[in-house]
């Protein structure tokens, strides 16, 4: 084979490599936008029936029953109530073990014990949500007498669990990028150890934690099998972690698993909360972005 035919086959496996690679972008891009286009038409179908402001603003969420009242309050508390239980558990485990990954142990260590930390992140959410139903609610019964089987503290402390190795690992990550500099800084001024963790290392990676932090909030928000099994499905607004609750995610599979027919009003409403979801979570994952982008900016 020529040289020039030699060439030309090249250019040809560049094009079509690079045909494959822009189809494939475009299709992500397509499919999202999709997805969008579904939410935001539906949602306009649904909003042409309720009141926005009774949806934003409603303390009661029946739109199965009779009785339809469409307020979204008590599916957001309870998405609120168990992501907040699951960052009490993940944020200072996470934080506390980046810190140990980072600063406490050496390379082989942290080579073993990060890929063993993350097989979390591969465990099913179903087998988090029989495991929190099974095991941690009666084992909280024992020392919470009025805790009822279905709760949201169970599934929050779970969620936490499940989340613990996303928060771990890129707070690690974010610490290993401090330049070792402001380090030999610290000690240079007689710092120890663990003065020189929580006066320089915590201060100079704080973006990429708080990134960290931001990114498992919308992990947790966006659930859906644990609360689905071990939460309950009754809507209600409190924020006591101790009684049966229902959000966003649960109420979702509760319609889509049921009897309720296609383009009804009660069908839309799944519509509605996957949009109000998705806002919430853009909104977390663009925050966290943001963070982690202006903790490279600080560094390059």
């Amino acid at each position: 084979m020529s040289s020039a035919q030699t060439a030309r086959v090249r250019d040809l496996r560049e094009w079509v490599i690079e045909a494959l690679l822009k189809l494939a972008a475009f299709s992500s891009i397509a499919i999202t936008v999709g997805i969008i286009a579904v939410l935001v038409m539906e949602t306009v179908q649904f909003f042409g029936e309720v009141s926005m402001w009774e949806f934003l603003t409603g303390r009661e969420w029946t739109p199965l029953f009779s009785q339809k009242k469409f307020g979204v309050l008590p599916l957001f508390a309870g998405t609120a109530l168990t992501s907040l239980i699951a960052m009490a558990v993940a944020a200072p485990l996470g934080l506390m073990s980046a810190v140990y990954l980072s600063e406490y142990t050496g390379r082989n260590v942290r080579n073993t014990i990060k890929p063993a930390l993350e097989i979390l992140a591969a465990v099913p959410t179903v087998v988090y949500g029989y495991f929190a139903l099974q095991l941690v609610t009666p084992a909280l019964q024992r020392f919470i007498p009025g805790l009822s089987g279905f709760n949201a503290l169970s599934p929050g402390i779970v969620m936490g669990i499940m989340i613990l190795p996303i928060i771990s690992s890129l707070s690690e990550d974010a610490l290993q990028a401090v330049p070792a500099s402001l380090r030999e800084g610290s000690y240079a001024l007689g710092a120890s150890r663990w003065q020189m963790v929580f006066s320089v290392a915590i201060p100079a990676a704080f973006s990429g934690i708080v990134s960290a932090f931001l990114l498992g909030v919308a992990r947790a928000v966006g659930e859906t099998m644990i609360v689905a099994i071990a939460a309950g499905l009754q809507p209600r607004l409190t924020f006591n972690p101790l009684v049966p609750i229902e959000t966003v995610t649960s109420y979702i599979v509760q319609v889509s698993m049921g009897d309720t027919p296609t383009g009804s009003l009660e069908y839309k409403t799944i519509f509605a909360v996957g949009m109000s979801l998705f806002l919430v979570t853009f909104i977390l994952n663009a925050s966290g972005a943001w963070m982690r982008e202006r903790f490279h900016e600080v560094y390059e």
